[in-house]
């Protein structure tokens, strides 16, 4: 497709890993993000030191080292523990899973940040008419609060999404082989770094555009109906 001496369908098959890898740690990171907000708007002082903690610790460890201590330094701490027990074992994490969890885990704190502005950004009376209506916390949740807080979070979340999807380039150090994996075993097996790490930083940039018009998108839809003062 691309030419590139052979090596155009490694890089599409790289993309496609990418963007699979990407969709999953959104996935992730949407959930714990919902979960990290519940947390810090939570009546007890311990759940919310716990979830400040989270987002304050991820957010301060470059997700390179996160990664590196996940894949490779989880395994050797419970191998060396279980040899101490006399119990040697031998573990192998699967660098697609280790992958995605691990960036799913570090976005995850930024996404709580994110729909935390954005329960802070819906109008308290909103709540308490629901409350007023006879409404469970659960259900003025579920029917009034997060509906709210999704056209809110959207453009947050797209800056979480193009950030996220750049940070799936350091699966690479697990042998994960997406795309930047992909372009460096071109680049290597035919001695153009240059060529072949250009043509990644395109398939980035066009994923980047894609997902900036899907925002976009998103962004109008959940805008309609909002009368303008």
């Amino acid at each position: 497709m691309f030419g590139l001496e052979g090596y155009g369908p490694l890089l599409l098959q790289g993309a496609r890993l990418t963007v699979y890898v990407g969709v999953c740690s959104m996935a992730i990171a949407i959930v714990l993000g919902l979960i990290g907000m519940l947390c810090k708007i939570s009546a007890s002082p311990v759940v919310r030191v716990l979830a400040d903690l989270y987002t304050t610790v991820i957010r301060g460890i470059p997700e390179l080292v996160l990664i590196l201590l996940v894949y490779y330094g989880a395994p050797t701490l419970i191998q060396d523990i279980s040899a101490m027990f006399g119990h040697p074992v031998y573990i192998s994490l699967d660098p697609f899973i280790s992958g995605v969890l691990t960036i799913g885990f570090i976005y995850g704190a930024f996404s709580t940040e994110v729909f935390r502005g954005a329960y802070l950004a819906v109008p308290r009376g909103q709540v308490e008419a629901a409350r007023a209506c006879g409404m469970s916390s659960a259900l003025a949740f579920r029917r009034i609060l997060l509906p709210q807080m999704m056209r809110f979070a959207i453009p947050g979340l797209g800056n979480v999404w193009m950030v996220l999807i750049k940070a799936t380039a350091l699966i690479s150090v697990i042998q994960l082989p997406e795309l930047m994996r992909s372009a460096d075993i071109a680049s290597r097996n035919t001695k153009k770094p240059f060529t072949f790490f250009l043509a990644a930083s395109f398939i980035y940039l066009c994923i980047t555009i894609i997902s900036n018009l899907i925002q976009q998108w998103a962004e109008k839809r959940a805008e309609r109906g909002i009368r303008r003062a």
